[in-house]
């Protein structure tokens, strides 16, 4: 059976494994840990803080977060410190930037805004056809659950709540408490016209504008900061780097769990086991943290078959537009980080060469390298497109191609697929799938074992055939994203999965959840971040490992970002590095007596083992 598997492997060498879960398990390797089954479930934008800000973990838990840093007191009100997050207004000189030239504090933040949040539920605006990311709550619950199947029938009514009730969707969010004259720093988001089931709005989250937010120099790295990096300029960015859409003061706004915010998720952590030192694997948003949860690495534009070659059009230039503070001239989605003539690309490679380490950018010549959302070439129905915002086929090697080799079975299970490749809905999140630019993923026989519909990941629990690995996905209606999605919907798109594997004692024995967040969202954080290279880290994020070895309440500070899940995954079932640029390649992080965050070899990134206890099973 062994060889069988071999030639038919080898006959489809290239384009991924073919063979089901089941068929593959008895050729599996074995695992380092009692794990057979990693699952990750991402949720969308929302920083550490912002969530966890005002988190209370078990006594003896420490944790860095709002409230043990005295930024915040417990009832939301500014703590001793909260001059500590002062946010200020940049004086620019006319040219990018990522250390302000000159800057003035606030005295009082912008107040934060609606950009776009939906004021009233409707079953017919957008109609069935809704795309990916637009805000809407629908009216009634009949409409929701013919559309949504991915909650239970309890949680279908949170699909009907929550629009704001105003006149407008634009402008100044007036539900938040004092929102014209808010103290500088953050404020915590509920009150009494905005309960915790709001939508609320966006604010901004691309790769240079994160660069500014926060405002690094090398000058000032510490060994508790080695990046240097002051995160203070948040608001700034999202009032003028964008003449369509202004965030104001919203990337300041925290939830409070003790107030009940967030419940299940507190849930998780007073049960299981949290980092407080997780983080985006790069600046900017959804796709580029997607790709480094599935390569390790950014992809870069080619022609199809691995060559960098330059793209016609979407070239970042993030130098202001003449008579503008700070708007783009090009906020476009490629570029070339080794050459330092290009715009934009001088002021992080000088930064990064300052340090007192000096660091490599990990730009190779000529490669112009995805750092915004654009969408891969595959579309779910299988058929392919092209244009402007669409990235050739990539070759870069993922996480799959490395399970498939090994005869490891996994899967990405992305919410509304199946409907949006039968064109009923358009809810299905196409940059969110790593794989889905993938050359190696995309061959029919590939896409039908690898790519599937959440449903499909209910399936799997229910008849005991989910995949080695699997990535969990929710559509666009479920994922948390502000704007067009709540908390509390992401909350209960995962208390319809993680219960199903808890019940299943057999079943929980031999899985590890990681419930994590692509990325900041452009929400402030009060943790600093370390350089590794070009691309980043970025900001912390929520990360919770649940399983019978992660339980217990704990709290862990070792150094993580979305690489260390592809680490985990690589330890447990004996898989080398990806490839010879991948961040897996960095070694786990060794840290200094008193503080546990900060690597002393860095660069470094944990590989998680940290938060499970499997005594000598590992």
């Amino acid at each position: 059976m062994r060889a069988m598997k071999s030639l038919v492997l080898a006959a489809i060498a290239g384009i991924g494994s073919v063979l089901s879960a089941a068929a593959l398990a008895d050729d599996a390797p074995p695992t380092a840990t009692p794990i057979k089954h990693v699952i990750i479930i991402i949720g969308e934008n929302r920083s550490f803080d912002h969530l966890f800000g005002l988190y209370r973990p078990k006594p003896g838990q420490p944790i860095s977060n709002l409230l043990s840093k005295g930024i915040l007191n417990a009832d939301g009100s500014p703590g001793p410190h909260f001059a500590d997050a002062a946010q200020a207004a940049a004086k620019p000189d006319g040219h990018y930037f990522i250390s302000a030239p000159s800057k003035t504090p606030y005295a009082n933040l912008p107040p934060p805004d609606l950009a776009g949040t939906a004021n009233k539920g409707s079953d017919q605006n957008p109609a069935p056809g809704y795309g990916y990311g637009t805000p809407m709550a629908f009216a009634t619950d009949g409409a929701a659950a013919a559309l949504e199947r991915d909650l239970l029938p309890s949680d279908i009514h949170l699909m009907t709540t929550g629009a704001t009730g105003l006149a407008t969707r634009q402008g100044p969010d007036t539900r938040v408490t004092n929102a014209t004259a808010l103290p500088n720093g953050p404020f915590r988001l509920t009150g009494p016209n905005l309960p915790y089931d709001a939508y609320t709005g966006d604010t901004v989250h691309r790769f240079f504008q994160m660069w500014q937010q926060s405002d690094c120099s090398a000058a000032r790295a510490t060994k508790a900061n080695p990046g240097g990096c002051l995160n203070d300029l948040y608001p700034w960015v999202a009032t003028t780097s964008s003449k369509t859409f202004h965030g104001g003061g919203s990337s300041m706004g925290v939830y409070d769990m003790s107030a009940g915010d967030a419940p299940y998720f507190k849930q998780l952590a007073d049960t299981y086991t949290l980092a407080d030192n997780y983080h985006q694997a790069s600046m900017g948003g959804t796709m580029i943290e997607h790709h480094f949860l599935g390569t390790g690495d950014a992809i870069f534009y080619s022609d199809g078959r691995g060559k960098a070659v330059v793209p016609p059009k979407q070239i970042a230039n993030p130098e202001p537009m003449a008579g503008t503070a700070n708007q783009f001239t090009v906020d476009g989605g490629y570029m070339d980080c080794s050459d330092r003539t290009q715009p934009g690309i001088a002021p992080i490679l000088d930064y990064l060469a300052a340090l007192p380490k000096p660091l490599k950018s990990n730009c190779e010549p000529g490669h112009y390298y995805v750092v915004n959302n654009l969408v891969p070439s595959w579309v779910p129905d299988g058929s392919t497109i092209s244009g402007e915002y669409v990235v050739p086929p990539s070759n870069v090697r993922t996480i799959g191609d490395a399970l498939a080799e090994r005869h490891i079975s996994f899967a990405y299970f992305g919410g509304g697929f199946t409907a949006t490749a039968q064109h009923k809905t358009a809810t299905y999140c196409p940059i969110c799938n790593p794989f889905g630019y993938s050359v190696s993923m995309n061959a029919p026989a590939s896409r039908r074992a690898h790519f599937k519909d959440v449903q499909d990941f209910v399936a799997d629990i229910n008849a005991g055939t989910l995949p080695a690995v699997s990535y969990v996905k929710p559509d666009g209606w479920l994922d948390g994203h502000p704007q067009s999605s709540k908390v509390d919907l992401l909350e209960a798109f995962a208390r319809n999965l993680i219960p199903r594997i808890e019940a299943n004692p057999k079943l929980f024995a031999e899985t590890a959840i990681f419930m994590t967040f692509d990325e900041s969202g452009g929400y402030w954080d009060s943790g600093y971040m370390q350089p590794l290279d070009f691309f980043g880290d970025g900001p912390r994020i929520p990360t919770i490992a649940i399983s019978p070895y992660s339980k217990g309440g704990r709290v862990v500070h070792t150094y993580y970002d979305h690489v260390s899940i592809l680490k985990f995954i690589e330890r447990n079932w004996g898989l080398p590095a990806l490839t010879r640029r991948s961040r897996d390649r960095l070694p786990n992080p060794k840290t200094a007596q008193g503080n546990p965050y900060v690597p002393v070899n860095g660069p470094a990134i944990g590989d998680l083992f940290e938060m499970f206890d499997f005594k000598d099973k590992h």
